[in-house]
């Protein structure tokens, strides 16, 4: 194998375990309050308001 090839395949290795190393660190920013919600009480909760709009409309 070349010395060339050799150096591109290090760098690309590189490359991936530096860009897994920053997105680590991008999420380890993230706000987790979206990921932790019920999706079964966030339905929930869109279905009463939608009732509460219904019923502010007929009266």
């Amino acid at each position: 194998m070349s010395i060339w090839a050799t150096i591109l395949i290090i760098a690309i290795v590189l490359g991936v375990i530096w860009s897994n190393i920053a997105l680590l660190k991008h999420s380890a920013k993230m706000d987790m309050k979206n990921f932790n919600q019920d999706p079964i009480e966030k339905a929930r909760r869109s279905l009463e308001e939608k009732q509460r709009a219904e019923k502010d409309q007929e009266n």
